[in-house]
């Protein structure tokens, strides 16, 4: 008597660690990440210029995923890479929930979720993306920057803001494509780090290289 879940129901721990380890393998087949299994820390090449920096701050990122980790740079300069390998190295070797999503992609999850015959609903998939023990968000500024998309992004930055949850963000992008109150969020130096990628495209470095070509 008088304890504060006096009355309440409570699953078990078995119970308990169950759904847990279900929220993770749902997160892993939303994250989709079959297609960037070689996108680990062993295939990045941390020792062309402009990468080693990076490459160490995403490594120490991954074994103590801490505050948020904003990437941002020009096409081809490995921020995907670093992203995907943060993610796979959560999942892989400290097991937290994560999510890896693109952008315009969890905008796609989340309208599906709209469909009458949608195996899960709206609010669920929402509460998952905003709650993952990581949250990687690929490629921010490219979606269609419609009110609702807009609003819903906002309503996720702002909750892992607050609650100050792990979460990595790459762009491409001139900060005039990032909506004001998000851009807030990613700009505050209390919880996100911010690194400017500056190296050249790896995919026009393959192709400077001699030897066979069109692989």
């Amino acid at each position: 008597m008088g304890h504060p879940k006096f009355g309440h129901i409570l699953a078990c721990d078995c119970r308990a660690q169950e759904r847990e380890s279900k929220h993770v393998d749902d997160l892993r087949r939303l994250s989709n990440l079959g297609a960037f299994l070689d996108h680990d820390f062993a295939s990045f090449d941390p020792y062309v210029d402009g990468t080693d920096e990076v490459y160490a701050i995403a490594r120490a990122y991954a074994d103590d995923p801490q505050g948020w980790l904003f990437l941002h740079g020009g096409v081809g300069v490995g921020k995907t890479h670093l992203a995907v390998a943060i993610a796979l190295h959560a999942m892989e070797q400290r097991g937290l929930s994560v999510l890896f999503a693109v952008v315009p992609d969890l905008l796609d999850h989340l309208r599906s979720t709209f469909d009458p015959n949608a195996p899960v609903g709206y609010d669920k998939r929402f509460e998952d993306v905003r709650t993952a023990g990581l949250l990687v968000l690929d490629d921010l500024g490219t979606e269609n920057a419609t009110p609702w998309a807009k609003e819903k992004l906002y309503q996720i930055f702002n909750y892992r803001y607050n609650e100050h949850l792990p979460t990595v963000i790459t762009s491409n992008h001139n900060f005039d494509r990032i909506e004001d109150r998000v851009l807030s969020r990613l700009l505050d130096t209390r919880i996100n780090r911010y690194v400017d990628i500056d190296a050249a495209d790896y995919r026009r470095r393959q192709w400077a290289q001699p030897g066979p070509r069109g692989r």
